[in-house]
């Protein structure tokens, strides 16, 4: 997700890296890109996060509506809860309440971040099927935590800070946070570090925002973190992403309106463009041969939507 308040500033930046760029419309491995859902920016339904199930539902969060939804295909956005608004919001960068990433556990329990710069609010909050949304954990009330993944053979969360910087551990059971993974690498230069995040390999991959990066932690026998490895540089603006399969090549959403494929030996080609639809991606899910990027219109201020396209493996 873009940070800061100051988005006249961040968008114009980003004119000048699109202006800069070759890329043109869809690139191989990826191909026949549409718009499965258009969703109303004058009701904040801008799409932060994206996790999808075996049978192709997606489920969204709204990051400045509060809200966490299900579209299945071909259908319409279902809101499944509405998380509680603060007194008074003040989450760093933003100054409004912001629900970040999702996770999605086998008996269908949601996950999601949500940073509201209220002590009473921010941390993790878990939304289960027919239950009323609740926080499991609390997180520092001057951080912004982003991005989420779970680890379910462990029963632990994974959260991204992006102000902080840091990677937080919860037990997904509900718990004390600790900070499992902190180093100059997801540390922020301008508006936000740490970001997007996954679980692949008994590694935890992060991205930082700020300095356009890839990086690997390996999650040690002990479950400590191991020294951070910087896997791909050179994607101002990079937010969430997902791995395309086994190995390690991953397709990373750019706020600057491009997704990138990223192989694993750090080289990357930009593969879906403006021209395909994009309106500030902000994540990426795969299943099977189908590729889903939410954009969120965080710069350009038109058309949040959801794409869907082909992925060729």
């Amino acid at each position: 997700m873009r940070l800061r308040a100051s988005l006249t500033t961040l968008a114009a930046a980003t004119a000048l890296l699109t202006s800069a760029t070759t890329a043109t419309a869809e690139t191989p491995p990826v191909s026949t890109p549409r718009i499965a859902n258009h969703f109303d920016l004058a009701a904040s339904q801008q799409p932060e996060n994206i996790n999808v199930d075996r049978t192709g539902t997606a489920y969204l969060t709204f990051s400045f509506a509060r809200q966490v939804v299900r579209v299945a295909p071909g259908g319409r956005a279902h809101v499944l809860a509405t998380l509680p608004a603060p007194a008074k919001a003040s989450t760093p960068n933003l100054g409004k309440a912001f629900i970040g990433g999702i996770a999605r556990a086998d008996d269908s329990t949601l996950y999601v971040t949500y940073a509201t710069g209220t002590a009473d609010l921010t941390g993790i909050w878990a939304v289960r099927p027919g239950g009323r949304p609740h926080r499991i954990a609390a997180l520092p009330a001057d951080g912004l935590p982003n991005g989420l993944a779970l680890d379910q053979r462990t029963g632990r969360l994974y959260v991204t800070d992006s102000v902080h910087g840091v990677i937080y551990r919860v037990p997904v059971r509900g718990g004390k946070a600790v900070v499992w993974a902190e180093d100059e690498a997801l540390e922020p230069s301008a508006f936000g570090g740490a970001n997007g995040i996954k679980l692949h390999h008994r590694a935890v991959w992060a991205t930082n925002l700020d300095k356009g990066t890839v990086l690997r932690i390996p999650v040690n026998a002990r479950g400590t973190a191991g020294p951070v490895q910087v896997r791909a540089t050179g994607m101002p603006s990079i937010d969430d992403f997902a791995f395309t399969g086994h190995g390690n090549t991953l397709l990373a959403a750019r706020n600057d309106n491009q997704v990138d494929l990223v192989r694993p030996d750090g080289t990357h080609t930009t593969v879906l463009t403006a021209a395909d639809g994009l309106q500030t991606p902000t994540s990426v899910a795969v299943h099977g041969h189908t590729v889903y990027v939410p954009s969120a219109a965080y710069l350009t201020d038109k058309d949040p939507n959801l794409l869907v396209a082909h992925f060729d493996r």
